[in-house]
């Protein structure tokens, strides 16, 4: 133990020290733009390809069009940030590296499937709090067709979704931490563990991810000495509908019910009876930009007092998944209080 942080419980870490939120900045796609939230985004592109003669470019190209965003809306230059930390769904992180290389900031490279976003705040938080750096920056993205290029099937091959399946958005979101002031406040971490309950439907990623979910938001209740209607809400990244209804039940075998303070990224995003996207949105931009739009705003008009936000990931790769193996998930948690 230092004079920053403390240790409680099994898991988590409660900061002393709080680290704040000091920006943020959200750049979608069309489709995402035209739901329910898209008032929220910072930017809207209405070329999905960016300009770019590849989905894997465009990706990049994402995340570099969000850091610039970010950092006008900062009134920062680049050299003013310490460290990024980053992350998407690529191989090699490869969005992230050639979309974040011109800005020359030293670069923590992160994959934690749809979990990157907690991930990046959580390592960004922790570094600001014990005196690593007063500035750093935290992102994730996903693109809805490089994601279906590298996990499911080319768009070309016109392969028909599930009920169950999500809609990868098209999204990055990033913000910027620091020290003494912000728009919020990040009190608290719970780093999740590997959770694998042998779940090997790559279609149905919600319930691969939701024992994760409900793993960490069990021992972060635990932990803290909280109960659910601590928190304004507890804010999963992309289970959907499916996934939803698994954490519940998972949670309400512990003696917990979050139904009440609940809310899903991923069904928040889009509107699945209009906009077909079945059982909700994923991807590692799904939470990132709904968290750097509407829950942001929300926690800034102090509309909410608390959060505990729960990015989900599951933690496949096409070998893994071609292989038979099974989808185990992860989720990080992050607690966030306004100011």
């Amino acid at each position: 133990m230092n004079d920053n942080t403390q240790y409680i419980g099994m898991q988590s870490i409660s900061f002393s020290n709080p680290a704040y939120i000091k920006e943020y900045y959200s750049v979608v796609g069309k489709k995402e733009g035209e739901g329910p939230l898209g008032k929220y985004f910072g930017q809207i592109e209405t070329d999905d390809m960016f300009g770019c003669n590849s989905w894997e470019e465009a990706e990049s190209a994402l995340q570099t069009e969000t850091v610039k965003g970010l950092l006008h809306k900062s009134n920062l230059e680049p050299h003013s940030v310490r460290y990024t930390f980053a992350g998407d769904l690529l191989g090699q992180l490869m969005a992230t590296s050639f979309g974040l290389k011109s800005f020359n900031i030293p670069l923590f490279g992160l994959y934690g499937a749809c979990s990157t976003m907690g991930e990046a705040i959580s390592l960004g938080a922790m570094t600001v709090s014990a005196g690593y750096a007063d500035t750093v920056l935290s992102l994730a993205s996903s693109h809805f067709a490089s994601a279906e290029k590298t996990f499911r099937f080319p768009l070309d091959y016109g392969s028909q979704l599930k009920s169950c399946a999500t809609r990868t958005v098209t999204g990055c979101g990033a913000v910027i931490i620091g020290k003494d002031s912000g728009i919020a406040k990040i009190t608290g971490v719970t780093p999740g563990r590997i959770v694998d309950y042998g779940c090997k439907e790559k279609d149905n990623m919600g319930a691969c991810m939701a024992p994760a979910a409900a793993n960490t938001i069990y021992h972060n209740l635990s932990d803290f000495g909280r109960t659910p209607e601590h928190y304004d809400k507890i804010i999963t990244g992309d289970l959907g509908y499916v996934g939803q209804t698994v954490l519940f039940d998972l949670l309400r075998i512990k003696g917990y019910d979050i139904s009440k303070v609940h809310m899903d990224c991923g069904i928040e995003i889009f509107d699945s009876s209009t906009q077909n996207t079945n059982s909700g949105g994923s991807g590692c931009g799904c939470s990132a930009s709904t968290f750097c739009g509407y829950i942001l705003e929300q926690l800034k008009a102090r509309k909410w007092r608390r959060i505990l936000f729960v990015p989900t990931g599951a933690l496949l790769s096409p070998v893994s998944a071609n292989e038979g193996n099974s989808i185990p998930g992860i989720a990080h948690g992050v607690v966030i209080e306004s100011v």
